[in-house]
């Protein structure tokens, strides 16, 4: 069990069965499982992305290593219309289907065990990955092709030392960028596709 606490203006990671918010946050009802509750410098960045992105509203979503959830759950709660979770990790799933249920978000939640090419849907409006640089690089191709002209792409987990590579990847396939956010080791890159 870990204490409740907030992310940015508008944000509340709680355990199951602590109480709801009475300031007009939004809570996430967090199960810890496979990849903590949210505290990472990466998650709290997209985090904070999320909720300062209008585009989620109405969106079909796409996280790419998911882990717990927590960005598919964060942007349901924003107003995005589903959301597709897919992790390698089979533990990381059963947590994030566990969290979906927790917060009433079952009927909006697909859950994938697998990689970006178990995913046959394409014309995604906004596309999550808060995994590592190098994977990013990988996937700047088939990632963005998953994505719909216009749509958002947030990316994060990239060590400083491959920021400007990712960027450079990302833009050689249509996107533009909107953000780049330097956090104490890694980054956070939001983008458009054009």
């Amino acid at each position: 069990m870990y204490r409740p606490f907030t992310i940015g203006k508008k944000l509340r990671i709680i355990p199951p069965g602590a109480p709801s918010s009475t300031d007009g946050r939004i809570d996430l009802v967090m199960q810890r499982g496979a990849f903590g509750s949210g505290e990472h410098e990466t998650t709290v960045s997209c985090l904070e992305c999320l909720a300062d992105m209008p585009e989620v509203r109405g969106a079909n979503v796409l996280d790419l290593g998911s882990g717990t959830g927590i960005l598919a759950i964060a942007a349901l709660k924003f107003g995005a219309a589903s959301a597709v979770c897919v992790d390698l990790d089979r533990q990381a799933v059963a947590t994030a289907r566990i969290n979906c249920r927790l917060n009433r978000l079952d009927e909006k939640s697909t859950h994938v065990t697998g990689t970006l090419t178990d995913v046959s849907r394409i014309g995604f409006e906004v596309v999550l990955a808060n995994i590592y640089g190098d994977i990013l690089l990988e996937l700047a191709g088939a990632l963005t092709a998953k994505l719909k002209s216009g749509g958002i792409l947030l990316l994060s987990g990239i060590l400083w030392e491959h920021n400007f590579d990712v960027r450079r990847a990302y833009q050689k396939n249509g996107c533009v960028v909107l953000r780049n956010s330097m956090l104490d080791e890694f980054s956070t890159v939001l983008m458009r596709k054009a």
